[in-house]
C-alpha cells in the first residue's frame, strides 16, 4: 500500500520551493551585482545559466530512468548536496571560469532536483493516481518566486550576494536534505529489478512530438519571464516598484490557478486546462498593450495563472495520455526540448530586449499560441497501461 500523500506533498513542496528559489530564480536578482563585482557583462552570467539548463536537459532521461528503477529518494537527496556545492562555489567566484563551474554544478543539481524529478518520484510511488499529489506540490512550490525573489533581494541588501549564496547552500543541507531523506519512501526490490531491467524503447510518435513541442514553446516563455520580467515591465512603461510588485504577483497567481485546477478543472482531461493555460499569457500581453505599464500587475496575474497550470500539465498530461509505465523516463524525454528552450530563452530574450524593448512580448505571445496550436492537434487516448500505485513503497 502506498504511503499517505499529505506528508510527502508537504515535504516535496517545501524542498521544491527551496530548489527553485535558490537556482532557477536566482539570476533575476543576482545577475547584475555578480556581473558588477566580477567586472563582466550580465550576459556572461545568463550564458552560464543557459548552459546549466542544457546540462539539466541532457540529464533528464537518465534521471527519470533512475527514478523509475530506484525511486526518487536518492536522486532528490543528491540534488540538495550538489545544489549546495554549486551555490557555495558561486559565492566564492572571482573569475569567469569559477562562475562557469558553479553554474555547471547548479545545472546538475537542477537536473536531479526540479519538477521533472519530483513528478517522476510521485509517479513511481502512486502510479496513475499521482495527479493529486503532483498538483499538491506545485501548489506549495508555486510560491518559489514570491518567496525566493524577496529573500534573495533582502540578502543582497543586508549581507551581500556572496553570503546570500552561502545561506541558500546551508538551507539545502539543513532543510532540503533531511526532508527528502526522512519523508520520501525507499523502494523494496529496486536493486533486484534493476539487474534485469532493459532500457525501454519509447516510440517518438506524433503525440510525443506535439507534446514535446508544446512544452518547449510554453516553457521558453516561462524561462524568459522568470529571468527578465521586471526589466520587460519597465520597458513597457511600469515604474521599478510596479515591475517588482508584478513579479511578486506571479507566485500567488500560480497558486490560485492551481487551486482552480485541483478543484474545478480536475474533473476534465488535463489537455483542457493546458490549452486554456496557453491563452493566458497572450491575453495578459493584450491588456498590457492597451492599458500601458500601469497594468503590469494584471499581466503578471494572467501570465502567472497560465504558468501555474502549465507546470501541473508537465506532470499530469503525459501521465493521462501515456500511463505510468516508464513515466520518469518519458518525462525526461519530453522535458529535454523544453529545458533546451529554457536554456536559450534568457540569453535570447535578453538580446531581443536590447533591440526591441517591450515588443519582445509579441515574440512570447507567438510562442504561447504555437503551443496552443500543437495541443489542439494532439488527440487524447486512453493510457497504454493501467498501472496501479506502487505496492512496494514504504516510508
Amino acid at each position: 500500500m502506498p504511503p499517505r500523500q499529505l506528508p510527502i506533498i508537504l515535504a516535496l513542496g517545501t524542498t521544491q520551493t527551496l530548489a527553485w528559489a535558490s537556482s532557477y530564480y536566482l539570476p533575476a536578482i543576482l545577475a547584475d551585482p555578480i556581473a558588477h563585482d566580477l567586472g563582466i557583462s550580465s550576459n556572461w552570467l545568463f550564458a552560464a545559466f543557459s548552459a546549466s539548463l542544457v546540462i539539466s536537459a541532457l540529464l533528464g532521461p537518465r534521471v527519470g530512468r533512475q527514478i523509475d528503477l530506484f525511486g526518487g529518494r536518492q536522486v532528490l537527496s543528491a540534488s540538495n548536496i550538489i545544489l549546495a556545492a554549486g551555490l557555495a562555489v558561486l559565492g566564492l567566484a572571482g573569475s569567469i571560469p569559477v562562475l562557469i563551474v558553479a553554474w555547471l554544478l547548479l545545472g546538475v543539481g537542477m537536473g536531479l532536483g526540479l519538477y521533472d524529478a519530483a513528478f517522476a518520484t510521485l509517479g513511481r510511488i502512486y502510479g496513475d493516481q499521482a495527479r493529486r499529489s503532483i498538483t499538491g506540490i506545485t501548489l506549495l512550490a508555486g510560491l518559489a518566486s514570491t518567496i525566493g525573489w524577496p529573500l534573495t533581494a533582502w540578502g543582497l541588501q543586508t549581507i551581500g550576494w556572496r553570503e546570500t549564496c552561502f545561506a541558500w547552500a546551508a538551507a539545502h543541507i539543513l532543510i532540503g536534505l533531511p526532508l527528502n531523506l526522512i519523508f520520501l519512501p525507499a523502494v523494496k526490490g529496486a536493486k533486484a529489478a534493476a539487474v534485469v531491467a532493459v532500457k525501454p524503447h519509447l516510440p517518438i510518435d506524433r503525440s510525443m512530438i506535439l507534446l514535446a513541442f508544446a512544452f518547449a514553446a510554453a516553457w521558453s516563455v516561462t524561462g524568459a519571464m522568470a529571468a527578465h520580467l521586471p526589466r520587460i515591465m519597465e520597458a513597457a512603461g511600469a515604474t521599478p516598484l510596479q515591475a517588482i510588485t508584478a513579479g511578486m504577483l506571479i507566485g500567488p497567481a500560480q497558486v490560485l490557478a492551481r487551486i482552480i485546477e485541483a478543484g474545478f478543472l480536475s474533473r476534465y482531461h488535463p489537455l483542457v486546462s493546458t490549452r486554456l493555460a496557453c491563452l493566458t499569457h497572450p491575453v495578459g500581453v493584450g491588456i498590457l498593450a492597451l492599458a500601458g505599464g500601469g497594468a503590469a500587475g494584471v499581466f503578471a496575474l494572467f501570465h502567472g495563472a497560465g504558468n501555474g497550470i502549465l507546470t501541473i500539465a508537465r506532470g499530469t498530461l503525459p501521465l493521462a495520455i501515456f500511463g505510468s509505465e516508464n513515466y520518469g523516463y518519458r518525462l525526461g524525454l519530453l522535458g529535454a526540448p523544453a529545458r533546451m528552450a529554457q536554456a536559450a530563452a534568457p540569453l535570447a530574450f535578453g538580446l531581443l530586449i536590447d533591440v526591441i524593448g517591450s515588443r519582445v512580448l509579441i515574440v512570447s505571445s507567438a510562442l504561447s499560441l504555437s503551443a496552443l496550436l500543437a495541443l489542439c492537434l494532439l488527440r487524447t487516448r486512453p493510457p497504454r497501461t493501467k498501472a496501479t500505485p506502487d505496492s512496494d513503497a514504504r516510508p
